[in-house]
């Protein structure tokens, strides 16, 4: 029997578990390729609700969809496991030891073949070398960083509590994540009060430290600004033009010699692919260590290697690192891909701006379309911001799943409403 075309997805982010379900219920299921997704998580979850796992205001099994589950419905197969190199003669790659919590290698180092390969590896905040940051800082890039953090905001929160003291939290980086991830602090103390039997909860004093000279800087100014003053009316110090020069594990430090001190420091700024990127001999790589990909998402170098998403820089003309991007690239390719493999060219990838939004919590949230009309802001307008937000997520929910199991999901969410506290307590 001939060996089927072997179809390797590494990273089951937006883009990639898009990719795998669709590829996976159209030439998986036909039984023309072999599909098969790589990923060191056994979840995914939604990106841009990474800030919610953080602050412990998501904490719902229902809100991550497990590969497993995923792949047994949607004709594909899913192996666990970090991408360490590739051999592009060989077409192999190779993936790093899986390791348990405690230092136990559960799989050694394997080599997985392909006959395509298709890179969605996604990307982290970028340190730009500021000494000690990558040794006193947190980070939030996936669902462990994120779960990570919480465990030491809730125990931190317990030790404020526990000794009437105030607890001081500094984040850097004045973009989507790290502005939505100060409110979504304050929120998750908000719901946490409720279950405090009346005893005054610890104060909350977080920082948040943007190098720019405003916040939200993809944002129309008029959103900034807004955004800048909600913030502080909930209690956030925002210092915009506030260069971090280092860190260490009593804070930032400044440039110009000002020191913000913080018992938790997070890294929410910049973006730069995985380091494993410069571990591709022969590759080209973008300033940010994206590999370069023609306008088909195909390598420079290699037509059988596809790369999309937040690590992929087509530099004819290059897309934000973003969801929406990430979502599209997606699509063009479950759509090309088929046809690529009967020995059709495959057409250029084309985005499409359809606008952008950010929530700050229950406090507010503000759209733009693309055009670059406002939405959003106040109290009632804000709601109309957050519920796009809400609908982008269960839009996402809805493809994985299908119309039956997504409309379950949405009940089972409100459900739990009902059942559990609204934001993690222990």
């Amino acid at each position: 029997m001939a060996q089927k075309f072997r179809i390797v997805i590494v990273g089951g982010g937006v883009a990639g578990l898009a990719l795998a379900t669709r590829l996976g219920n159209s030439v998986g299921k036909s039984g023309r390729a072999e599909i098969t997704l790589v990923d060191k998580s056994f979840a995914h979850v939604w990106k841009p609700m990474l800030h919610c796992f953080a602050a412990g205001t998501a904490a719902n099994e229902n809100d991550r969809i497990s590969f497993l589950s995923q792949a047994s419905r949607h004709h594909f197969e899913f192996w666990p496991g970090e991408i360490a190199g590739m051999d592009r003669t060989a077409k192999t790659i190779t993936l790093a030891p899986v390791i348990d919590s405690s230092g136990e290698v559960v799989l050694d180092e394997r080599q997985l073949e392909y006959d395509a390969l298709v890179l969605s590896i996604g990307s982290r905040a970028n340190d730009f070398g500021t000494p000690g940051v990558a040794e006193h800082c947190l980070f939030i890039d996936n669902l462990v960083e994120a779960n990570g953090f919480n465990d030491r905001f809730r125990m931190e929160l317990l030790k404020a509590f526990g000794n009437n003291e105030e607890l001081d939290i500094a984040i850097v980086g004045g973009g989507a994540t790290g502005t939505q991830l100060a409110a979504e602090l304050h929120k998750a103390l908000d719901l946490a009060s409720l279950y405090s039997f009346g005893k005054k909860p610890p104060k909350l004093k977080i920082t948040l430290l943007e190098a720019g000279p405003r916040i939200l800087p993809a944002f129309p100014e008029a959103v900034s600004a807004a955004a800048a003053r909600q913030l502080e009316a909930i209690g956030v110090d925002v210092q915009t033009s506030a260069m971090v020069s280092g860190a260490d594990q009593d804070g930032f430090m400044l440039k110009g010699g000002t020191r913000v001190r913080a018992t938790l420091r997070v890294w929410a700024a910049g973006v730069k692919a995985p380091d494993v990127t410069r571990n591709f001999a022969g590759i080209k790589l973008s300033r940010s260590g994206q590999l370069e990909v023609r306008p088909t998402l195909q390598l420079l170098e290699d037509d059988n290697i596809f790369a999309m998403g937040d690590c992929a820089f087509i530099a004819e003309s290059p897309v934000a690192p973003t969801a929406q991007a990430a979502r599209q690239q997606a699509h063009h390719l479950a759509r090309t891909i088929p046809g690529w493999l009967a020995g059709r060219p495959l057409p250029a990838f084309k985005f499409h701006n359809k606008g952008a939004v950010v929530a700050l919590g229950d406090y507010n949230g503000w759209g733009t379309f693309p055009g670059g009309k406002v939405f959003g802001g106040g109290w009632l307008r804000g709601i109309s911001a957050r519920m796009v937000h809400l609908m982008l997520y269960r839009q996402h929910q809805f493809e994985l799943y299908g119309t039956f199991r997504g409309l379950m999901s949405c009940l089972v969410d409100w459900l739990d409403v009902f059942v559990r506290p609204s934001v993690r307590l222990d």
